[in-house]
């Protein structure tokens, strides 16, 4: 039987550019596409594919936060994190929010292929590349699920820094994550407050420092 899998990245080369190249695979079989990590999150769960592609830095909800939802809500589903960073700290983020894998867009198509299949079988696979990562330490039951940020933001927080950063306003937030006006500015408010941070300037170097989002969208 094929294992079935979604593609998330927001470049449509890289997207496409895997998609064929795995569908050429004879045990590996593309289901569906996404460009963001709400796409993703509402593939997983109407689909519920074996496995997840997962670009790391995406906009309107990145990989991090869209791992953390899929985890949750297609629990059968496995991510597996494809990214142009190696930073321990995008690494740890990834694995804490519950992916299996995670591999480097540098590396060899074999080696995603491969990276896939493992995870399918419920192993794990950090790329070789990735030096002085203890797997163990991040995918324990007690850390998994666990975020960085410190102090801790909630879920719709994290979503309103991100849409914050990347420029837009709040009824553009509020109509995006089907909101009202009013919610999103108490959320806005909240994460201020949490931060101790109190200039659009000010969250977004926060929100590009802690991964949720990247200058290159």
């Amino acid at each position: 039987m094929s294992v079935r899998i979604v593609i998330a990245d927001d470049h449509t080369l890289m997207r496409e550019g895997l998609s064929s190249l795995l569908n050429q695979q004879p045990n590996i079989r593309v289901i569906g596409q996404a460009t963001n990590g709400r796409e993703a999150v509402q593939l997983a769960e109407r689909e519920n594919p074996d496995v997840v592609v997962m670009d790391v830095s995406m906009p309107d909800l990145n990989g991090i936060d869209a791992t953390r939802q899929i985890v949750s809500r297609s629990p059968k589903t496995r991510v597996i994190a494809l990214s142009m960073h190696s930073d321990r700290q995008f690494v740890a983020e990834m694995f804490r929010a519950g992916a299996r894998g995670y591999l480097l867009k540098d590396s060899a198509f074999e080696e995603l292929a491969s990276a896939i299949t493992r995870v399918a079988k419920d192993e794990t696979y950090v790329a070789p590349r990735i030096s002085g990562f203890n797997l163990e330490d991040y995918t324990t039951t007690t850390d998994r699920g666990e975020l960085l940020l410190t102090p801790r933001l909630s879920e719709r927080e994290r979503e309103v820094l991100q849409l914050m950063a990347e420029g837009k306003g709040t009824k553009e937030i509020a109509a995006d994550l089907h909101l009202s006006a009013k919610t999103v500015e108490t959320h806005r408010q909240h994460l201020m407050d949490k931060l101790d941070m109190y200039s659009v300037a000010e969250l977004t170097k926060f929100a590009i420092r802690e991964g949720l989002t990247t200058l290159d969208h």
